[in-house]
């Protein structure tokens, strides 16, 4: 086990201080710390945070290691700042079972750059029409406590109801794509005046309200949990501060490509820009700032979803919809968030690691950052500015819709219990 003294960050954003970090653990925080045989970080002018957390991530294994795996996953998010991912359950085979979820798991502790817990399915097969083993994956070495089938909506209101009241018995929490599928067959974007006229299917805001509607009032009924992905419209974000107004435990995402890109992007009609839900206007965009400052939507989580370059590489009809987001998801947050003045870097970590971990129960992540804590942390240089280059990425997917574009802020460390994963922004 190793010593590390960091010295001279700005922890949160606050004071100077410098943090020492003995062997697992966060041994003392404060000024003019000293550890003789400590390897020494020097973090002068940088920003100390907890590890990040993300509750909303594809790492393709198994079944798509050609678009992701959990290694390379791991060692994207390592880069991106994070020490914890949830990796949904969208694979081949479908993690609706304990082996399937206990091999993700364990591929994850294999790989060592961040801990990976496993989301389990809502429903077998993610086909919408029978529970899955909610209380055998719950109970696995792999303590799944998050269940989702994302990519695809729990549109049966009566299993809606089932998977939270069943979910209820251990806290867990039930997390919905909210997509009315008959409302969005044939959809390519979001509609509205750019889908009229580039003449693709229009997805509208209501398909996606519609559940989050229903979804509060059952979660309301049951007295269970539920937890909105990747919420994307105005109007969501009144359902969701209304259920919080009624005391419903209700929590909801964001992704950090709807804080910053909107629908007129399609009229390049690369297909880069082909996401689900799919990027809404202007109007939408800026309240979905406003909410995740004022806390109505809690977290950010990144969606991140790989895909390889055939599958993006063609005409949008045909191509894939999803983005990979794990190493410019707080570059995005700073520049949307941070530098816009809507929140400080207490919020990040507020919303990039405490809330995810929370809403987890995601143990030894999003604590503190104080003497006695797991030293689960994250290193960021906030005045760096550079291009986004996907040639550097981590992942094996290079589907990035910022590519070119100028971005703020680096990630230079990254500790995982003390070890470092990532140094001087290079994987360890």
């Amino acid at each position: 086990m190793s010593t590390i003294l960091i010295r001279g960050a700005k922890v949160l954003g606050g004071d100077v201080q410098d943090v020492l970090i003995d062997g697992e653990t966060i041994a003392a925080v404060g000024t003019g710390l000293e550890a003789g045989d400590a390897t020494v970080v020097d973090a002068e002018g940088q920003i100390l945070l907890p590890g990040l957390v993300d509750l909303h991530t594809h790492l393709r294994e198994p079944g798509r290691e050609d678009s992701e795996t959990v290694l390379t996953g791991t060692r994207a998010a390592a880069r991106g700042g994070y020490t914890s991912v949830f990796a949904m359950a969208n694979t081949f085979p479908v993690a609706d079972t304990a082996g399937v979820v206990e091999q993700v798991w364990r591929l994850g502790k294999e790989s060592g750059y961040c801990d990976v817990q496993p989301i389990g399915a809502v429903t077998v097969g993610l086909e919408g029409k029978q529970l899955a083993e909610l209380g055998a994956m719950h109970d696995s070495a792999a303590g799944v406590t998050v269940f989702s089938d994302d990519g695809k909506c729990v549109h049966d209101a009566v299993i809606m109801r089932r998977a939270l009241e069943y979910v209820k018995a251990f806290g867990g929490v039930v997390a919905q794509h909210a997509q009315e599928p008959r409302l969005t067959e044939g959809a390519q974007m979001n509609e509205g005046v750019v889908s009229a006229e580039l003449g693709l299917g229009g997805w509208p805001a209501v398909a996606e309200e519609s559940i989050i509607a229903r979804d509060v009032l059952l979660a309301e009924h049951v007295g269970s949990r539920v937890h909105i992905c990747h919420l994307s419209t105005a109007g969501s974000v009144e359902i969701v501060r209304w259920a919080k107004s009624r005391g419903i435990d209700v929590t909801a995402e964001v992704t950090p490509h709807h804080l910053l890109l909107t629908d007129e992007l399609v009229r390049s009609y690369n297909p880069v820009y082909k996401v689900n839900p799919p990027l809404r206007t202007e109007k939408d965009v800026m309240a979905l700032r406003e909410a995740l400052a004022d806390g109505t939507i809690d977290i950010v989580a990144t969606d991140h979803a790989p895909h390889p370059h055939e599958d993006k590489d063609c005409e949008w009809a045909a191509a894939a919809m999803g983005m990979v987001g794990l190493e410019t998801a707080l570059s995005v947050v700073q520049h949307t968030m941070v530098e816009t003045g809507l929140l400080d870097w207490a919020g990040v970590a507020d919303r990039m690691a405490h809330k995810p971990a929370e809403i987890g129960r995601a143990q030894g992540h999003g604590r503190p950052v104080s003497a006695g804590e797991p030293a689960n942390l994250t290193l960021v240089d906030p005045a760096y500015r550079g291009e986004v280059n996907p040639a550097g990425f981590a992942s094996r997917s290079r589907n990035t819709p910022y590519e070119g574009r100028e971005l703020p802020g680096r990630v230079t460390h990254t500790f995982l219990r003390g070890r470092a994963t990532l140094v001087d922004g290079k994987l360890a």
